[in-house]
């Protein structure tokens, strides 16, 4: 219910902010932290990437240049999703959100926004593995490197599947560096069984030694949504 009447406040001051002629006043990415879980947020930012779209929904990866964005199930017309490329600007309205500690932007809408393109580089969150501060890069693009692959299971498997029959979901797999091991997966509906990131996990050995990049989801801890792996 909370969530609705969020929406709906959210709803009204686009509204409200058209009748009067208004260009609507999007959020900082430090405004947007500092909002309130369920509560309205307006913000202009840049696709990076996004899953598969299914039923007019569509879950964006997105960045500025003063930080990420994780766009859950936005309202998307198939059409639309087809010019979401990176670097397509757009402006998002929706609620913030938090679940397991991602923080996210739900219930959203979108439009395009003419003008300039950003993609944004891979930022080296090495030095922050382990760390409180690893937090920071939350729905960025990273890399971690160096980083050692454990046993996934008790099966002494590197990695496991979230559906072993057909191989049509995640794909999981573990990773040590120092003290910390994390677990990871690569997300079927970002990087399918086709991929190479998902043939590249499907290829590892406990023990090998890898460099990874993908988007740092966070589901209670760090959870990267791998795009690549290299040796």
């Amino acid at each position: 219910m909370k969530k609705f009447f969020a929406l709906l406040l959210a709803l009204c001051m686009v509204f409200a902010l058209a009748a009067c002629g208004q260009k609507t006043k999007a959020m900082s990415y430090k405004e947007f932290m500092d909002a309130d879980l369920d509560s309205p947020v307006i913000v202009e930012t840049y696709v990076q990437d996004h899953q598969s779209w299914w039923n007019d929904q569509i879950t964006v990866y997105a960045a500025s240049k003063d930080g990420a964005y994780f766009l859950y199930n936005m309202a998307c017309s198939e059409e639309d999703a087809a010019k979401l490329v990176p670097g397509q600007k757009i402006l998002v309205t929706g609620t913030k959100a938090e679940w397991a500690g991602e923080v996210e932007i739900v219930d959203a809408t979108f439009e395009f926004v003419k003008g300039d393109s950003y993609i944004a580089a891979p930022v080296d969150a090495t030095a922050d593995w382990g760390t409180v501060d690893l937090i920071n890069h939350m729905n960025q693009l990273v890399t971690f490197k160096g980083v050692t692959i454990e046993a996934y299971d008790e099966s002494g498997a590197a990695f496991a599947y979230k559906d072993p029959e057909g191989k049509t979901d995640d794909l999981y797999f573990k990773a040590t560096l120092g003290d910390t091991t994390y677990e990871f997966c690569v997300e079927f509906y970002l990087r399918g069984n086709d991929t190479d990131v998902y043939k590249a996990v499907e290829a590892l050995q406990v023990g090998d030694v890898v460099d990874l990049e993908g988007f740092l989801y966070w589901y209670n801890g760090p959870n990267l949504q791998a795009t690549g792996l290299s040796k």
